[in-house]
């Protein structure tokens, strides 16, 4: 996503219903939520779908195209540092859930950010960068 020019971060291609932007936005929310939610109790998700889509189809600007970015570089390093933690049960269920394991967060996050990267590389393709 990095050499990925801003200015084609809110196009649309044919048959196609997301941009760039709103795939990153979406996945650096997906995995914001999957995060606080293994690790804080007092963690309230966003409502669905809403919370969990940008209202735009672009960044507002390049600032907010790169620091979304960062977030997602950021929540992603941490989800994977928390799950690496030897004191983290990755087993245990997650006393706030009902009934998921750590282990089973982290595979969400791996299997949520994979799909939508996926789209991202056809979109990429679609788009011609």
């Amino acid at each position: 996503m990095g050499d990925w020019p801003v200015q084609l971060a809110g196009v649309k291609v044919a048959n196609f219903p997301h941009t760039a932007w709103m795939l990153l936005e979406h996945m650096r929310l997906a995995q914001w939520d999957i995060l606080e939610f293994s690790r804080n109790a007092k963690h309230v998700s966003p409502k669905w779908p809403e919370g969990y889509w940008p209202a735009s189809e672009a960044p507002a600007s390049e600032k907010a195209w790169k620091a979304s970015m960062a977030a997602f570089k950021k929540d992603f390093r941490t989800m994977e540092q928390f799950a690496a933690n030897p004191k983290v049960d990755l087993y245990a269920r997650i006393p706030w859930g009902d009934g998921q394991t750590v282990l089973r967060e982290v595979l969400l996050v791996a299997d949520h950010n994979a799909y939508h990267l996926g789209q991202l590389v056809m979109l990429r393709k679609s788009i011609g960068i």
